[in-house]
């Protein structure tokens, strides 16, 4: 089978997700169209030799719809004849199209694919693209006549679950922002519009200070329903929301040596799973099983790990269930301090998965992320 490896990746900085961040007045189409152009330029790649673009996107509605990656191909300047898909698994987005890509290539399909992703929340927020009128369907409604919850609630129902307490929760936090704080992204970051560094990250950030914020999903009729939630996720100890764009260069090893290209590092297996709708964001879990199961990997092989922190319960949660070293998870900070742009958020972590690598020296680096309605994507790369 042909070996899929990564050339590249890069990102722009996470801009916060409202009006007045820095990356809010950018077009998406133009914010992923810069990260394209920068990609190739940097190999002095002929964008025409590109078989194909694959990019995530949550929000596909208002200026990110209508198959948002074709149109950045476009304004990218790549020729008409390069083509491109925008997928949608949710939070995973960009992790999957990174699979896709990957498997593309090892199948003998395709030998040079472009995966990326993005997202302006700022303008795009969550719940703009809705099930509209009518809502859930019959038969969904017949499955779980309750009906669903939002993300915010799952991450309350896993913090009851994992028995996590709110000061638990508040000290990860923090903890991501010191991380990140620390960390020198100077090689994976693309700077744009003034900003070279992710406007997200809060380094004076302290449990204490974060233990003064509210809950912010509590809700009379859900506490009913869930009478085991305790109420303890806030902003403080959630991703926030954000603006970004990401990309990595996938080829065939076979063309990268063509081209005079050194790769930085192999796919080397992937997983997908999914899980419970209602506790929605525990699918890491069995991904994480699965994908050991199926590559032969040990967790004490594993030097590097990306855990998406949607919310600091889910990676609490997830370190729980792996006797790992916490110091290899996350250990550039996550997506409570770095951002969460949903779409672009899987070659995002992939970005910084491959560059911490990298700079550690280490051999097998893992990425998990949960998504909404229950899904999970695993990813295992081995650095060359």
């Amino acid at each position: 089978m042909t070996t899929a490896v990564i050339v590249d990746a890069i990102r722009t900085p996470s801009g916060r997700g409202k009006p007045g961040g820095a990356l809010s007045s950018e077009h998406p189409v133009d914010l992923l169209a810069v990260v394209l152009r920068s990609l190739v330029d940097r190999h002095d790649l002929d964008p025409a030799t590109i078989d194909d673009v694959m990019g995530g996107c949550v929000t596909q509605s208002g200026r990110q719809a209508a198959n948002v990656t074709r149109t950045a191909v476009l304004a990218a300047g790549f020729p008409e004849s390069v083509p491109a898909t925008t997928i949608d698994r949710q939070c995973g987005s960009s992790q999957q199209a990174a699979h896709f890509a990957a498997q593309s290539i090892m199948a003998g399909v395709n030998d040079i694919v472009i995966a990326c992703g993005v997202e302006l929340m700022s303008t795009h927020p969550l719940g703009q693209a809705t099930l509209g009128q009518g809502g859930m369907s019959r038969l969904i409604r017949n499955r779980y006549p309750e009906g669903f919850v939002t993300q915010g609630i799952s991450a309350e129902l896993i913090a009851a679950r994992w028995g996590l307490e709110r000061d638990d929760l508040d000290v990860y936090a923090a903890l991501s922002h010191a991380r990140a704080a620390a960390a020198d992204f100077s090689s994976e970051i693309l700077p744009l519009a003034g900003l070279d560094r992710d406007e997200t990250v809060r380094p004076g950030t302290t449990a204490e200070k974060l233990s003064g914020l509210s809950p912010v999903f509590y809700d009379a009729k859900i506490a009913g329903r869930f009478p085991e939630i305790q109420w303890r996720v806030t902003a403080g100890n959630s991703s926030p929301l954000t603006d970004g764009a990401s990309a990595a260069l996938i080829m065939s090893e076979e063309r990268a040596a063509a081209l005079g290209l050194k790769p930085r590092a192999r796919f080397h297996s992937f997983a997908v799973v999914g899980s419970d709708p209602i506790e929605m964001l525990t699918g890491i879990i069995p991904a994480t099983h699965r994908i050991l199961e199926r590559s032969g990997i040990r967790l004490d092989q594993l030097d590097s790990i990306e855990v998406n922190e949607a919310f600091a319960s889910v990676a609490l949660a997830w370190l729980q269930e792996f006797p790992v070293d916490p110091t290899i998870v996350n250990p550039r900070g996550g997506a409570i301090a770095l951002g969460h742009a949903l779409g672009s958020s899987g070659t995002r972590l992939l970005t910084t998965l491959v560059n911490n690598l990298d700079a550690s020296g280490g051999r097998f680096g893992l990425q998990v992320m949960c998504e909404g309605g229950g899904m999970a994507n695993a990813t295992l790369i081995e650095r060359l």
